[in-house]
């Protein structure tokens, strides 16, 4: 299923025609209205909120390219196209979502036994229909790790483990909530002083 959904986000969309860009440095209002000023221009959405301050934008690439300008003429600190041209999270994925339903309506989901908490709305996932549906979903709709983040907190949590390689999240965790202890799990030292109870 992830093999599937890569290839459907990357052929929904000639290669070229799409682009995204990092802004930092301006509120999440202040980027949805950039984009909103761009709309005669094409598509271009805020499609990651990925901590305060920082947010992704999606869509076709003139748009984005326009409002990279427009981030930097309404006092971003930085705004910069990224090496991508799938229009991730944006509503150009919507066809992808479309086929990735048909592919999760042949897939076996269970009930899952422990809380996993959707990037669409924050909220955790209730049962098999629910999961195919919202996976389905990921594909077009924002990612919402600000919101994530601030569940998990709200739920009593104050550890988090970042499993796999980079410390990408590990980061934005600290800048979205700074009681948390946020660790990246990217070395056999670092795996070992958990499973020892160092995790401070």
């Amino acid at each position: 299923l992830v093999r599937k959904r890569a290839e459907l986000m990357q052929s929904a969309m000639p290669e070229g025609e799409g682009g995204m860009a990092a802004i930092l440095g301006l509120d999440d209002e202040a980027i949805i209205e950039v984009c909103r000023a761009t709309a005669q221009d094409g598509v271009a959405e805020a499609v990651n909120f990925n901590s305060p301050g920082q947010v992704v934008v999606a869509g076709e690439r003139f748009a984005v390219e326009k409002v990279v300008l427009l981030s930097k003429e309404a006092g971003a600190r930085r705004a910069i196209m990224l090496p991508v041209s799938v229009p991730a999270h944006s509503s150009l994925m919507r066809p992808a979502g479309a086929i990735l339903a048909d592919e999760l309506e042949g897939t076996v989901i269970t009930d899952p036994f422990v809380p996993v908490i959707c990037a669409v709305d924050a909220m955790p996932y209730t049962g098999p229909e629910d999961i195919r549906q919202r996976l389905k979903q990921q594909i077009f709709q924002p990612v919402r790790w600000v919101d994530v983040v601030r569940h998990m907190v709200g739920t009593g949590i104050e550890k988090i483990v970042e499993c796999g390689p980079g410390k990408v999240l590990t980061g934005l965790n600290r800048r979205i909530e700074r009681s948390l202890t946020a660790v990246c799990l990217d070395t056999d030292t670092t795996l070992q002083a958990i499973k020892d109870g160092g995790f401070e």
